[in-house]
């Protein structure tokens, strides 16, 4: 068994100024935590690698966009979030504390309980007996809680919004803006990173559960059609691991992951799309950038019951931490053409995108046509609501409201006739279609505690934070021999004072011994110490210090900029920077 970190991450947390519970004077407010000054630096390297590795890798089909923190309540009725984005709750009839009705389940009785309704969940706990952990109370009925932070947009009562609980939304309704703007190709790609709620009913996990958090997400839009083509950057990745624990080997009671290539996992129909498999592929070496190792990684299919309301197939990226085991750091998720269509009926814009045919088509095609003059003597008033209905139907819903014996269109019944089905012939130069939806979906704040947790090690009595050198939060140090030298002070401060012109993010330190510094710079993660001492008054050298193997080489001072910019991104060996310095 692992040994549990998370104490010792909060600890370190609150003490070095990562995270700690937001409100702490008020006495705190579950869900809702700070990231102090060293876990905001690490949060944004880690939004800006996951820029680098979803957007600018990708930038000749992928764009990033900012969109509202709330949304007018019509939105989230079309997305099916009023009606689905739901939790099932129990109250306890003696003291009055609410419970996660599946989570009280799962941890009374030791099974899973994702997936089972309302009724199911109630009927366990009478089966069972299960009454309030607090003060063994008798519970009430299963209920289900709406998930979404609702508020007032404006003065005036009825105008009701709600805070965003994913970035999805506004890039779908934004999807025609940003399809024109980028001279309507599919595939295409639109990405987003900002803050999101969920009003969590008894939020545990510290990090892990959260209310408000910051999402990094992407709808990847393609053809269905062409799924291949839809996906043209496949084959770098074609041979990439994918460790998958398929639905059908969990309900085979199978616990750990198969390993797939990327090209195999979709060929054998594993995963449904190659793009898909490959945003999977994506966020897997994002992931490991993070300082994870592969055995710690996993792709869990979700069943039919598990997943979104919106999902054709859905897979959980799981990292394992020691408190809580198998935790969600990502969905990939293939939402078909949910969203667009949805968002079509309710708003009554055409959110469909054009394939040109290389020439022209003639096509012969049956039509409806609406005899308006008729409808306007027969229905008077009633005639141009009827008709404005008409006009936004699809061709199959006008065939069929064609075939029937009483055609009934907003309310009214037409009259008799007034809708004909004829044969044209028509020259097509394309097709549209209603592009279907790829998701890689991260909760950032999660990865942050991954990758906390992961750096985390105790090296002779010491804790040393082993981040990824390009996510550590503070990328240098630079430190004088000794305190109180005027002379090794003032060349300490020219070369501090470079780096963070050349845009480092630089502590200097010169309080205390030069073990305690360099102590205080390992518990913080960071990844090179700069040392001015004697020699450097000789010679101009400096010594370069190496976090993770406690290593020095002497490197020539006017060289800092470019062997630290070598050292924390390209990857470069301390020894091929310099002269090693004996132990």
């Amino acid at each position: 068994m692992a040994e549990d970190l998370f104490e010792k991450l909060v600890e370190i947390g609150k003490r070095r100024g990562f995270f700690w519970p937001s409100y702490e004077i008020y006495g705190g407010v579950a869900g809702f935590y700070d990231w102090g000054p060293l876990g905001h630096l690490l949060k944004r390297r880690i939004i800006e690698k996951w820029r680098r590795y979803f957007v600018l890798m990708h930038q000749e089909h992928v764009v990033e966009i900012e969109t509202p923190v709330i949304g007018p309540e019509k939105v989230y009725i079309a997305s099916g979030h009023v009606k689905h984005f739901t939790d099932p709750i129990v109250r306890c009839t003696s003291c009055g504390r609410t419970y996660r009705a599946d989570h009280l389940v799962e941890e009374a009785l030791g099974i899973s309980a994702e997936g089972l309704s309302v009724d199911e969940l109630d009927r366990l706990i009478r089966e069972k007996g299960l009454r309030c952990p607090v003060c063994q109370g008798q519970l009430g009925r299963v209920e289900t809680f709406n998930l979404l932070f609702k508020t007032q947009i404006g003065p005036y009562e009825g105008s009701v919004g709600y805070l965003r609980p994913e970035l999805a939304q506004g890039i779908f309704v934004a999807f025609k803006r940003v399809y024109e703007a980028m001279r309507n190709k599919i595939p295409l790609g639109i990405a987003q990173v900002g803050r999101v709620g969920r009003n969590e009913i008894s939020p545990r996990q510290a990090l892990v559960r959260l209310r408000e958090f910051t999402i990094m997400e992407m709808e990847y839009f393609i053809d269905p059609e062409d799924q291949w083509g839809s996906c043209p950057f496949f084959q770098r990745m074609a041979g990439a691991r994918l460790p998958i624990l398929t639905y059908e080997a969990k309900r085979r009671g199978e616990e750990r992951p198969e390993i797939y290539r990327l090209e195999e996992a979709v060929r054998e129909g594993v995963v449904i799309s190659p793009c898909l498999g490959y945003w999977m592929a994506v966020g897997m070496r994002f992931v490991e950038d993070l300082g994870v190792p592969e055995d710690s990684i996993m792709f869990e299919e979700k069943g039919p019951e598990e997943r979104a309301h919106y999902s054709s197939q859905t897979f959980d990226q799981l990292v394992k931490v020691s408190r809580w085991g198998w935790v969600e750091v990502a969905g990939h998720s293939y939402r078909g053409d949910y969203d667009l269509s949805r968002h079509m009926r309710y708003s009554g814009h055409d959110l469909t995108a054009f394939k040109p045919y290389p020439k022209p088509l003639v096509v012969k095609k049956r039509k409806v046509v609406a005899d308006k003059a008729a409808i306007g003597r027969a229905l008077k008033s009633r005639a141009k609501a009827v008709l404005e209905e008409l006009g936004r139907m699809s061709d199959e819903e006008l065939e069929r409201l064609a075939t029937s014996d009483k055609p009934v269109v907003a309310g009214v019944e037409l009259p008799p006739g007034s809708l004909k089905i004829v044969e044209v012939e028509e020259k097509v130069s394309g097709r549209r279609f209603v592009p279907h939806v790829v998701e890689p979906s991260f909760g950032t704040d999660r990865n942050v505690y991954i990758a906390l947790e992961y750096a985390y090690r105790e090296v002779e009595g010491r804790v040393v934070l082993s981040f990824p050198r390009d996510i550590a939060p503070v990328q240098a140090v630079v430190l004088p021999l000794v305190e109180n030298d005027e002379r090794l002070s003032e060349r300490a401060r020219e070369i501090y004072e470079k780096l963070v012109e050349a845009g480092f993010t630089v502590y200097y330190d010169d309080s205390g011994s030069i073990g305690r510094r360099y102590a205080r710079a390992d518990e913080i993660g960071v990844p090179a110490a700069v040392t001015v001492d004697y020699q450097t008054l000789e010679d101009g050298t400096v010594t370069l210090r190496d976090r993770d193997t406690w290593r020095q080489v002497r490197i020539d001072s006017e060289e800092v900029v470019d062997k630290l910019r070598r050292f924390i991104y390209e990857g470069a060996r301390l020894e091929d920077l310099g002269t090693p310095v004996s132990p």
